[in-house]
This record gives C-alpha cells, structure tokens and sequence, in this order.
C-alpha cells in the first residue's frame, strides 16, 4: 500500500511524528531525508558512517529530538493562529450590513462538504499509517469549534491534489478563494457587487505569500541532517563575484558553449520542428543579409551566395552551437565563394564574370555581426511569436474578428518597434475583449464593465457614430496613403455640416461641442494607433529627416568659442548623411543634451510639403459649405495625429541612431584593439618569430631632480630574476673633466652578467626619452652586445649593439599601483612593478592586454571612447580577445597552474570563466597530467579520467588547445601540437601516408605498432614534413565533396601547413612606438591638444643674449630665437636677462612644434600673442545659424553690461580689453614689468582705466579722463591723467606708462634696492649699523599696498633714528617729500639733503637759548 501514501506530504505536514514505520522489522529508524527540498532519499547509504566525522562535519548543523520536538509544536503554534486568523475573516452581520446587503444566512451544515465533490476516491488519506490516529492531530484540533471540522477537511483535501489534476478542479478550487468568498456568495450578491467588495476589500489571502515564504524558510533552516553548502557560509554578492552561484553552476555542466549560454539567457529556448527550424533559419538569413549586403561593398552577382553563407553560418551557430572562431578556423570553406562553386546559387540574371576571383564572403568581423543579430532576431521572432499568439487567443473566443492590419503587417515586420506598434494598437483596438480573454484563460471572474478604458467608452457611445460620419478610417486612410488600398475610396460628406450633426446625436446632459471635442479625440486616437501609418511616416521620416542642435539657456553661457561642444552649438538641418563616418558627432550632441545645454531636434525635411500630399488623401471631392466644414475637420484632425506621431517617431529615430552610432565607434575601438593584440612578442634578429627575449627595462618614472631610475630583469619564462635602483647616472665628459655617475658601472655589470636579449625604457614625462638617449650612450660607449646569431648573407655568427627601445606603457600604467600588482610583488616599489609590465608587455602583449580584465576599458582605443556605454565597449572588445587568443593557441600543460598565462584560457573559444574553472580543475583531479586533447573528454585506454567538458564544447575548443610533441613519449600525437581540430585526424593521416607514398599494409603494420597517428610520427622521426607541400589538395577537396558533401578545401591548406610548422606565428611582428604614440605617451598631449600657432603658457629656464630656454607645461623643451624677442628686447633695447628672470611663467605663441625631437620653437612677439587662434575643428556638414550666434554674442554684452552696471566700451586700440580688475591683472600676470591693459572704467563712458605692471603681483591702475568727446562712445581729444594730459592713447602710453616703467626698473635695479618688504629692509639696516656702528646707511624697498610707490629707509648709526619716506614714481622723474628729482643720482643727493636738513633743524630744536 506504500505507493498509494503521499511521501511528499508526509515529510512536509507538521503533525506527523519523526519516525517512519519499518514494514519488514516492525521496528522504527530515523528517516533520512535530503536537506534541500524535504523529499525522501532513496539512495542506499550505510548506516555505519564514522560519527567522529559526522560530528566535525556536522556539528551545529543537526537538530536534537528536543529541537525537533521544539520546532514541531511552533508548527502547530502557527498553523493554528493561521486557522483563527481565517475564522475571524469570515462575514458576520456587520460586515453584511456594512455593504448593504440583508439576507438571512443558510445554514453552515449545507455547504460544509460541497468542495468534496470531486475528490479522488482512491486517496481516502494521505497520511502514514501510523499518523492517522495521531495524537498531536487530536490536541491541535481540541479547541477547535466543532462548525471548524468541515473546513479544516475541505483545506487538507485541496492540498492533496495530484499536479495533472489541478487545472480540471479549477471550478472547484479558484485560486484566491477563502471564507470570505463563500460569505459573499452565501450572502446572495450579484457579481458586480462582490466584484467591487474585493477590489475594496480585498479577499483576505494578500501576504498568503509572505507566510508561506517565511514557513518554508523555517523548516528548511530546522531540516534534519541537511548538507552544508556554499550559500550558507558566503554572502549573495560574494557567490555572485567569484561565479559560485547555482545559475554559474548550471552554466559550468552544461554542455554548451559559456558565451553562448550567456548572450542567448534571456530569450526562450527555441522548440522547433526541423522542418520549421529550416524555414526559420532562412528567413533569419534573408533578414540578417538584407542588414549586411549594404556595407560589404561586393558585387551584386555574389548576392544569392552571400545569403547562402550567412545561413550556413546560422545553421551553425543555432544547431551545432559552434562559437564564432571555430566557424573561422573550421568551417571557412563555407565562407568562400568561388564562382565555380556550386554555380545552382548564382544569380542567373547576373552571373559572375569567366575571371572572377574566389571572395571571402564573410570575415571574422562579419561574423560576430552575424551572431550579434542572431541574438536580435531572436528578440523579434519571441515578440512577433507573442504578437500571434495573442490575436490567436483573441480569435478563439471572439471568432468573428478579422484584423487585416495584424495579419498583413506582422508577416511583413522586419524590426522589433514594428511589432511593438502591432501590439499596442492590438491592445488598443481590442482591450475589452483581451482582459475578458485574460480573465476566462486564467480562470478568473470577469470584471465589471466600469473596468474599460477611456477610449472604450468613447467607441461605444455616440462618439463613434460621429467618428463614422468623416467618411473614411484610419486603417482604410493608411492603405491610400502607403499605396497597397485596392480600388478608388470616395469620401462621402454627411449632409449636415459638422456642428449641427454633432448637435442632433447628442443625448442629455451631454452637448454637441462636447461630443464633437470626444469625436476629435477618438478619432486622433485611433490615427495615432494606426501601424500602417507609422510604418510608412518612418520610412518617410528616414529618407528626409533633418537634425537642429538648439542651444539652451545654459548652453549660451557655457559653451564658449574654445567649448568642444561649440562645432554644433549653431548647426541646423544636419542629415544623416552627413553624419557618414563621424558617429562621434552625433553622440557628443546627445551628451551635450544629457548636460543641458542643447536640445537636438530630429525632424521629417519639407514636413509641410509632407503633410500637403497627406491632405489630399484625406478630403473629400465636395465643393460645398457643408463640404467645406468636414474636409476643415478631417485636415485638423490629422494635423494633430501627425504631430504627436512625430513626436513619437523621432524619439524612436534618436535612439536608433545612437546604438547605430555607438555600434560604430565601439567597431572602430574594437579594430585598433585588435591591431595592438595583433603582435608577436619582441623579435630578436636572428630569432624564429614567436620565441620570447630575456628582458631589462628601466624608468625614472617623472623624471624630476632627485628621482631614482628603477629597474627589472625578467626572464623569458616570465620570472623576475633580479631588481634595483640606480641614482648616479649622469654621463661623464672628459672634455670637461666631468666623471660619470657611480650606479652606471652597477648598470653595465647587470647587462654584462644577465646578457638581456633586449632593454626597455619608459616613464611619465619627457625626462623618459633623455634616459633613453642615455641608455644608448652607455650602450655604445661600454661596448654592450646583444646575442648572437647568424648572418643571412655570409652564415656567420655575430653580433650587434644592444638595442634600446622604447616601450609602450598603457598596461604598466594601469597595473603598477593596482592591488593584483601589489598581491603579486608586495616588496616591491610601485616604480619596479612598473618596470616588470614593460618587460611582460615586450615578452607577452596578449596576456599583458588580458591581464587588465575589464580594467581594458580604462585604455582610450579611440578618441571619444568614452561616448560609449562601458558594457557596449567591453562587449566588442572581449570578442578582438577572442579573436586573437584562438589565432595564437594555448599551450595547455604550460598555461593551466600558471596564475599569469591563466588568464588567457576563458577566451578560448567554447570556453569562459566558469568552463576555464572546470577544465583547471579537471587537470589538476587528473594528476596534473594531460597527454591528449582527448583527455579534456575524460577518455582514455590507460587511466581512469574526469572529463573536462562535454562534446559540444570540445568540439568548440579543442584545436585552440595544443600540447606540445614529445617524440619520447608514445602516447604524444604530434597533431595535438597543430590547429588540425580531431574531426580531420583521419584526413590528415592520409595525407602524411599518401605524401610519404605508404600503401595500405605499410600503414596498417605501422598503426598496429604504434597507434592511429603512427604515420605522423614517423614522418616527423625522418624530418620529411616538406613532401606534403607536394600534394594535389584541389583532388582531395573534390573527392571529399563528392563523396562525404563536406568542403574542406582551405581546410586542406591547414592541414599542410601544420605538419610542416606546427602552431606557426602568425601574428605581426612586434610594433615599436611611432612618432605620434611617443610623444602622446610621454607628454599627455595629442594633435587636437597641442599645435602650431597656440599660444601656451611656458616657464622661463635660462636667458642668454641670443635665445631664450623655455618649458612648456607638458615637459618639452622650448627655445625662443632673437627674432622671436618681443619689441624693445634684444639688440639695441633690454638684454633678455634684464626683462625675464628664471621660473617666470610668460605667455608664448607654438611657431614649430617638432613630435619627433620632443622640442618646440616659440615667439614671445605681442603682435603674435594678440592673434586670435585659429579654430582646429572642422565644422560639421550642415548650416550653420550665423543669426542666432551673432544674437547670442550681443545678448551676452547685454547681459555683461547689466551685470557690471554700464555698458560695454569698444576702444579701436591693440591694448584695449573688456576687461575687469581681476581679469586685467590675471591677464598681466605673465607679461613683462611695464606691459599694460586699457579696459572701461566703472564711473561711466568719459572715463578708462590703464592697468600696467609694476612687478610682480603688482599693479597700478590709472584713471584716465576723457575730454572733449563726440559722443559718448567715442574717445576723447584729451586725455587727462591727473595733472597730465595727452592728445591720444598712444602719447599715454609713451610719455606716461613707459615713462614711470623706465622709472621704476631703474629703481629697482639700483644696488640700494632690497626686494624684501620694509621689515626685511629695516633688519637689514640694523645689522648693517651693528656691523659698522659708526656709520648711516638707506635702502630702497618697494610698497606692495601701494604700487607704484617705494620706501627709502635709512638709520642713523647703531643706536641712531630709524625711519622711513615714502617715494613716488611719477612720469620721467621720483618724487620725495613733495620735491621732483629726474633721476636715482638726483634722487640720492636730495634724500640727503633733505636728512642733513632735517637733523639741522631737529638740533637747533634742541639747543639752549642765549640770554
């Protein structure tokens, strides 16, 4: 009788006791469940287990008969508060009368049983033998009212369905159904009425939910005996992180390969016919190459082969599940058209020419294209698939409804936006009868019919009759419009006008203009539902849309002139066109409106025109009033629908032309990415391509005074050998007697003692090249030689110079201070690690690049990467990884346990993070010993094995995974050391036999002796590879074809050239860094950032006579020639050494800027400063709104003006600027002592201010009257500078300004003249008089509060006064105490006169007088 009991339920009822009876010894035993989900354990396992393990293994986690005892009466606690709490929900009289209703409630006993109808008599009880007469069952009952017993049966039999049986007793057991429910009914209400009270009230089984989620919660934290596992001891995100999850866990076992799994999660799996699956694929491929043909640029007669190969390709990734390399590899013959191929697949009409080339249909770019829209088919196929399904579900209820638009539309769909536009108007046009669908399928109650929708009501009223009286529909207007309407439709006028038709239909309380505004609506409505007429508005809206970039209110104020936003500020009426090859442009302006400060506008071109020819569709041929009134409506109304639509299409437009946009630029990162994976490791001349050097690389980091050169000695195995730090490394010169620094003997015996094949050199600043160029002088002078190797042209041995270069740092920049760096070298220096990347970089690029993870991001490929969503980019990236880690090859046994190289396994094709964890695993179960490729399948003759994979992924992965021959060993295959995939073993063996002309006995005796790859090995023995160059691969390709049906001609080729070179390098040789790299590596700039003609700020280093040094900010070095001096300095005017002091930073103009020397050539020449810069962008294709610009500019003055109170002075000088105070000084700051501004002047229009340098962080700002004006724009005639006055500016300037400069320089370089403050000054008096106690002594110093003015202090011997004068400078002359000298000598000798003066009169003051 066993099998008639419910095992499920007995483990899950909370009555029952913790034994389970034993039929055969009449005994009790404990009942060994499975902890995960309650359900009996039918394995046989011994009772005998060690308990020693038992207790340390499952300790803490096994409950006690006392706990069991405890949690089961917490059971009982809470399944009896539950049975109270749905008691108490049951309607009384109150509740009765709280919704109206007065009925006598029948007796209970009368439906107490009516849920038992239906039972199934052959499951009388579900329980154990032993748990029917249970006591507990007994006491949890006693207190139960005995009305209770019906109900708590009725519960016990609904849950004791059978599964195949739930879906018949719906009617008996609705879901959501409790007493509640019953009351209702039992009260006698009418649906709407108990409608309404639940969506009031609700039926009472709300959290239902949430207490069954806490119940199982409960007993499975207290299940007896349950396993420990990984959930229970990490965190979510922790599992999540480290791919530990039980969906990692599915991805892992299951035999399909990762990336494939992942990109295809979120669609259903596809369940198909095979004769089903066919035509899906070809309509897939029809679709796929209708996207692709545009952009391959073949001729026209490849077409029909084009889509044959595309096909083949999704046959290949959706039945076989092959990934995109191994299709590359493996399946390329598919790939290639010859037109002697299969010439049934030729366009007749088109036939290819008699010397047509064989063409490589798709590349491995196109192929990733291919599974790209793979994966988006299917997202429209399952939404297309939903679309049917739905109108079928409609159909079957409502078998009269025909809709032509569904039908016809969605068959001729082609994009996932069309078939959301068919599902809403779907929704749209049938929403009643849907939810009244939804509701009979889901087995609910219909709703009431207050639950329709607005426009449902309108279309069942009066509104529709008017909607009617127009004349045509939207559906039947679409189909006129898009062409496809059958025969003429007449628009026929009603024959009263508008308003009075609107007035006759309308009924109390509602009026015709109200009836006629629900008309408009609803008939809006339905226009804008309209598919058709979307689908042929965007194809419209396609061909003639126009962008505008508005600028916001923002946007005028903060995109400047120098903005990179300011090259489409002003552009209107881009086309798309116009766009081509500049997808960056496009993103940027959408970037610029995520900021605020433009708004980009997409609309159809002659939208006017557009909506003219629609009119004429919509009208009606009736000339009269009453006609006039209907074409009026029927224009309006489609006026309206055709600007919402527009609205709606462009939204659509813009987000389809951003991913097209970002798929284009990441297709741009993605190639040049792949150009720098594209790189063998640094080849030493001489040196098979592909072996790796010993390297040593050095840096000094910034370079900065101080700054030690780090270095690193890394060995070809990848091992960091040696290390250090070299401080002393200036180059000597005997010329000059200077000796050379002491570390670089330290450096030349690391080279002499570790020989390095090659050194390398990089840092952060330019210093980096100076080492470089240091580097090989040592090299040179020392005599250092790399290794030897033999002369191609004499057969020789030699030797060359040890080559220096310099290394691209892009990875070591990122990984030096990154915390894998720091986990792998903890004692090292972050400038050492840096060092050990760049030897890594020189040994390994691939792995270096792999290495970063999604840290390959943070590496600009392109310029405005960043304009691309980071999971877009890594995306497109991760598959150039692919790519290339499929092209090299993994060398297994080497790369497996080793945590660097490692890293590359999840590329390999078929595999991933979680299959490259499995496979690691796998060998290391398996001794660490891999011997075949057939090993990773778990299958061997000799040892027992744990596969690594499945079938499908090793077909995937297993010509990328190679292990290298050993002729020593007689399980080796030598094809295991080849790209040949085990598929064409066989083939290959043939053709080594028939190379080495071997009849069938020799390589039967030959196998029989030594395996299946016999023959291989003993061509391999006697060197004889070469012969199968000899072979006629095109007869093997025929007779394959004829007789298996299989193309394997490029298949062939690599089959003959790996036996002859197994795994060959077949990537490009290492690349050095060009010019533009260098120099953008070293300085941070790029084209766009620095150039000739840019004024930038420089630092002075040193003046001589005939040239000055100089620094530009990014470290290069800079030279200003005599002729490049600005006016007055050099020649006949001021030695530059008179005007510029060291470290000053000046404003300088690039006249030539050398990328290649590092170097510039600069002008500190005004004339050139004051240049305005040319503009470096190139205006996009487009108008350019020069109205609104030049409006903007004047709103600007205007908002200036309003800001500072007066308006804007235009001056027609050289000098004059709009500036304020700080800007005129912030201007100044890297000019020379004596240059000057003239700005306006804040009391008014017949004032200016001339601010000029004093000295440094010093200004004097003249106020300048102007007299005698025209007008008050003009300038003055006369200019008055206190008591000075001149005719014009320029006599200002000179007779003035220059005037008190030439003063103030030759006060300052006056050997009296201190440049510390007047403290400073006073110290040094008054050391100088404790020095030389009986003399006086002065000094000038200058007067920073006041600029312009100086302090002369002086001291009257050591114990004399001290004090201090005031001295103003004054055009041409000093002026002192009121009086004027012309010059400092005059300036000295009336200084002392005035103290003699002074000290005369301060005596006679103090002398007795005479009687």
């Amino acid at each position: 009788m066993a099998e008639f009991f419910d095992t499920i339920a007995d483990v899950g009822s909370d009555e029952e006791e913790d034994e389970d009876f034993d039929g055969e010894a009449g005994a009790s035993r404990p009942e060994k469940t499975n902890g995960t989900n309650g359900m009996n354990d039918s394995s046989e396992e011994e009772d005998d287990d060690d308990e020693d393990r038992l207790r340390q293994e499952g300790e803490g986690f096994i409950a006690d008969e006392e706990e069991e005892d405890e949690v089961a009466e917490r059971r009982r606690r809470r399944r009896k508060k539950r049975k109270n709490r749905e008691e108490e929900e049951a309607l009384d009289d109150e509740d009765l009368d709280l919704i109206g209703v007065e009925v006598e409630r029948p007796a209970e006993e009368q439906s107490r049983f009516k849920r038992l109808k239906r039972g199934h008599k052959e499951r009388v009880k579900s329980r154990g033998i032993d748990d029917i007469f249970s006591d507990d069952e007994v006491n949890e009952d006693f207190d139960e009212p005995r009305a209770r017993i019906g109900d708590e049966f009725d519960d016990f039999i609904e849950d004791d369905k059978f599964e195949d049986e739930i879906e018949d007793d719906r009617d008996v057991t609705q879901p959501g159904m409790n007493l509640i429910t019953k009351g209702l009914q039992a009260a006698g209400l009418d649906e709407g009425a108990e409608e309404d009270y639940r969506a009031a009230f609700g039926d009472g089984t709300d959290y239902d939910w949430a207490l069954e989620m806490q119940e199982a919660e409960e007993e499975e934290q207290a299940g007896e005996g349950r396993e420990l596992q990984l959930k229970d001891v990490f965190e979510p995100s922790q599992l999540q992180e480290r791919m530990l999850t039980d969906e990692d866990n599915i991805i892992r076992e299951t035999d399909i390969p990762e990336r494939l799994q992942l990109a295809r999660k979120p669609f259903k799996d596809i369940e198909l016919t095979p004769e089903d699956m066919q035509a899906r694929l070809t309509e897939e491929a029809t679709w796929i190459s209708n996207m692709l043909w545009p952009k391959k640029g073949l001729p026209g007669y490849f077409l029909q082969p084009f889509e044959k190969a595309v096909r083949k390709v999704l046959e290949f990734i959706n039945l076989e599940d092959y990934e995109v390399p191994f299709i590359f590899n493996h399946r390329k013959d598919y790939l290639i058209h010859a037109p002697g191929d299969n010439d049934d697949y030729d366009d007749i009409d088109n036939p290819p020419p008699m010397d047509a080339r064989p063409e490589r249909l798709l590349n491995q770019v196109d192929l990733w294209e291919v599974f790209d829209f793979d994966l988006k088919f299917r997202a429209f196929a399952e939404k297309r698939d939903a679309l049917r399904q739905n109108y079928e579900n409609l159909r079957s209820v409502y078998s009269d409804i025909t809709d032509t638009e569904i039908e016809e539309l969605s068959a001729r769909a082609i994009t996932i936006e069309e078939i959301q536009e068919l599902q809403d108007y779907l929704h749209y046009r049938y929403s009643t009868e849907i939810n009244e669908v939804r509701q009979e399928v889901n087995g609910m109650q219909k709703r009431a019919n207050n639950a329709r929708n607005f426009f449902d009501k309108l279309r069942s009223g009066k509104a529709h009759q008017l909607v009617k009286a127009i004349g045509i529909t939207p559906e039947d207007f679409a189909k006129k419009v898009d062409g496809t309407s059958r025969g003429a439709h007449t628009i026929e006028d009603p024959p009263f006008k508008v308003e009075e038709l609107a007035d006759q239909l309308a009924e109390a309380p509602e009026t015709g203009a109200t009836l006629l505004r629900s008309a408009k609506l609803l008939f809006v409505q339905d226009l804008q539902m309209s598919s058709r007429l979307r689908r042929y508005l965007r194809g419209s809206f396609y061909q003639t849309a126009e962008i505008d970039c508005v600028r916001t209110d923002k946007g005028m104020r903060k995109i400047t002139e120098d903005h990179p936003y300011y090259e489409f500020k002003y552009l209107r009426r881009v086309t798309f066109a116009d766009l081509q090859g500049r997808p960056d442009l496009f993103l940027k302006m959408l970037k610029a409106e995520s900021e605020g400060l433009i708004q980009v506008k997409i609309t159809m071109g002659n939208y006017k025109a557009f909506k003219a020819r629609l009119h004429e569709k919509m009208v009606s041929e009736g000339v009269s009033d009453v006609s006039d009134t209907w074409n009026i409506l029927r224009k309006e109304l489609l006026d309206v629908a055709l600007d919402k639509l527009q609205a709606i299409i462009a939204n659509g437009v813009k987000e389809s032309l951003r991913a097209r946009c970002e798929d284009e630029l990441a297709a741009l990162a993605r190639e040049n990415y792949y150009n720098k994976l594209d790189q063998a490791p640094y080849k030493l001349k001489g040196a098979p391509l592909g072996s790796v050097p010993n390297v040593l690389c050095l840096s000094n980091g910034k370079g900065q005074r101080g700054d030690a050169v780090m270095w690193a000695y890394v060995e070809n195995d990848g091992r960091v050998l040696e290390q250090g730090r070299l401080v002393e490394m200036k180059l000597g010169n005997a010329e000059r007697g200077l000796p050379e620094g002491q570390d670089i003997a330290k450096l030349v015996d690391v080279i002499q003692r570790r020989r390095p094949d090659v050194i390398g050199v990089s840092g952060f600043s330019v210093e980096s090249r100076k080492l470089y160029k240091d580097i090989q002088d040592i090299v040179h002078q020392r005599g250092l030689v790399g290794p030897t190797f033999e002369d191609e042209d004499t057969g020789e041995e030699r030797n060359e110079p040890l080559e220096v270069i310099m290394v691209n740092d892009e990875v070591a920049r990122l990984y030096h201070t990154s915390g894998r760096a720091i986990t792998e070298f903890p004692k090292f220096s972050a400038l050492t690690r840096y060092c050990i990347a760049l030897g890594r970089y020189l040994q390994n690029p691939l792995a270096e690049y792999a290495s970063l993870g999604k840290d390959i991001v943070s590496i600009p490929f392109i310029p405005n990467q960043t304009l691309i969503p980071q999971e877009k980019l890594l995306d497109r990236l991760e598959t150039a990884m692919v790519d290339m880690v499929n092209l090299v090859g993994i060398d297994l046994p080497e790369t497996y346990d080793d945590k660097y190289l490692s890293k590359l396994i999840p590329y390999v094709c078929g595999l991933g993070p979680r299959k490259a964890d499995r496979l690691i695993k796998a060998i290391q179960a398996n001794s660490d010993e891999i011997l075949s490729r057939f090993d990773l399948l778990g299958v061997s003759e000799s040892r027992d094995l744990k596969a690594a994979m499945g079938p499908k992924v090793f077909q995937n992965c297993a010509s990328f995974l190679y292990i290298p021959y050993d002729s020593t060993e007689d399980s080796s295959d030598y094809l295991d050391y080849t790209r040949v995939h085990p598929e064409d073993y066989d083939l290959a063996r043939k053709m080594v036999a028939d190379a080495m002309n071997m009849d069938e006995e020799d390589v039967k005796a030959e196998t029989d002796e030594g395996g299946p790859s016999a023959v291989v090995r003993k061509m391999v023995r006697e060197e004889k590879t070469d012969l199968v160059n000899d072979l006629a691969l095109e007869d093997y390709a025929a007779e394959i074809e004829k007789n298996f049906g299989q193309r394997k001609r490029a298949t062939l080729e690599t089959i003959r050239a790996e036996l002859d070179q197994p795994y060959e390098e077949i990537r490009q040789i290492f690349a050095l860094l060009s010019g533009d790299e260098l120099f953008t590596m070293l300085t941070g700039e790029t084209k766009d950032s620095l150039y000739d003609g840019m004024v930038v700020p420089v630092t002075i280093r040193r003046t001589f006579p005939d040239h000055i040094e100089v620094k530009l900010e990014c470290g290069i070095e800079g030279g200003v020639s005599e002729s490049e001096f600005p006016e007055g300095v050099g020649g006949d005017g001021q030695e530059p050494r008179h005007v510029y002091q060291s470290h000053q930073i000046v404003r300088a103009r690039i006249v030539y800027l050398s990328r290649k020397a590092l170097t510039a050539q600069l002008s500190l020449r005004d004339d050139l400063i004051r240049q305005p810069e040319k503009k470096r962008y190139d205006r996009a294709a487009g108008e350019w709104d020069e109205a609104q610009e030049a409006a903007d500019k004047k709103a600007a003055e205007k908002e200036k003006e309003v800001a500072t109170g007066r308006p804007n002075r235009v001056v027609n000088h050289p000098l004059f600027f709009a500036f304020n105070t700080m800007q005129a000084e912030e201007y100044l700051g890297g000019k020379e002592t004596g240059d000057l501004v003239i700005r306006p002047s804040s009391k008014g229009f017949d004032h200016l201010v001339v601010t000029w340098k004093v000295s440094n962080n010093a200004y004097q700002h003249l106020d300048v009257l102007e007299m005698n004006k025209a007008n008050q724009f003009s300038l003055g005639k006369q200019l008055k500078i206190g008591k000075h006055t001149y005719s014009d500016l320029d006599e200002l300037i000179v007779n003035h300004v220059e005037a008190m400069a030439r003063k103030v320089t030759e006060l300052t370089r006056d050997e009296r003249f201190q440049t510390g403050t007047r403290e400073d000054t006073e110290k040094w008096l008054e050391n100088y008089c404790e020095a030389n106690p009986q003399r006086s002594m002065y000094a000038f110093c200058s007067m920073p509060k006041y600029p312009g003015h100086f302090w002369i202090c002086f001291q009257m011997s050591v114990k004399g006064p001290k004090a201090a004068w005031g001295i103003k400078v004054v055009p041409n002359a000093f002026e002192l105490q009121k009086h004027v000298y012309p010059d400092m000598v005059a300036l000295k000798n009336g200084f002392k006169m005035l103290v003699a003066a002074a000290a005369s009169k301060a005596a006679a003051a103090t002398a007795p007088l005479r009687r």
